[in-house]
């Protein structure tokens, strides 16, 4: 049983120290890491990659539930896949998101609608910015 890491941000100017540092802290054995939108799974080779050898009984941690995935489908397809294969997830943020607990299932199923709802409102606050300029 491996508690693996998964660190992502989403351009190449951003840094991943802190939530390296955290994933450590919290016991996470291996790390993988990115610099990749979180809009979509699309893109994302080291998620596929955890997701591809990720096993039974092993952990996945993040240090808040929207590095992971900001989509809510993708939040919920990932999650589920994880929980279908007996993979644990937790947030480091959210202690309350942890799906061993059928509350904690049904509030990663809420904040992930708002983690969408919340990458909606950058986009749409982007768009008028660019429009007044």
């Amino acid at each position: 049983m491996t508690t693996f890491g998964y660190a992502r941000v989403s351009t190449d100017d951003q840094d991943l120290t802190v939530q390296r540092e955290a994933l450590k802290a919290a016991g996470c054995e291996i790390v993988r890491e990115e610099k990749a939108s979180g809009k979509s799974r699309s893109g994302r080779d080291q998620l596929d990659t955890l997701m591809q050898f990720i096993r039974e009984g092993d952990t996945l941690v993040v240090t808040k539930l929207d590095r992971l995935a900001r989509n809510t489908l993708d939040m919920l397809s990932i999650i589920q896949e994880l929980g279908a294969r007996g993979v644990g997830f937790r947030s480091l943020a959210e202690p309350w998101a942890d799906t061993t607990s059928p509350a904690g299932k049904l509030m990663l199923t809420v904040m992930a609608g708002v983690a969408e709802f919340e990458r909606e409102r950058i986009k749409e606050r982007q768009r008028e910015g660019i429009k007044r300029a």
